[in-house]
């Protein structure tokens, strides 16, 4: 896929903001628990552009922080959504003497 001057554009402007963004979304989705949170669930809540919140979700999720769980729910639009939930920390080895 070419990346066109505007998306060069955008990716530049959005870059000082971008981890203040990303750690909003890791918050929420970590706020919400076991249920977990939609793309549209986020970005109603935080009041974020689709343009905005899905890329720092995909980062999120790149870098291991957040997993899907494996269940959807519906949009308004009746279609079906993957619910983002934080990864869980890896379980801690105990050595049993």
């Amino acid at each position: 896929m070419e990346t066109t001057h505007t998306s060069r554009e955008a990716h530049r402007r959005i870059r000082p903001a971008a981890p203040s963004l990303r750690a909003q979304v890791r918050a929420f989705i970590r706020d919400r628990g076991d249920n977990g949170a939609t793309d549209q669930e986020i970005q109603d809540a935080l009041g974020m552009s689709p343009q905005t919140e899905c890329p720092r979700r995909k980062e999120l999720q790149q870098g291991e922080e957040i997993m899907d769980s494996g269940r959807k729910r519906k949009t308004r639009a009746g279609r079906s959504a993957i619910v983002w939930m934080i990864r869980p920390s890896e379980p801690v080895q105990r050595t049993l003497f």
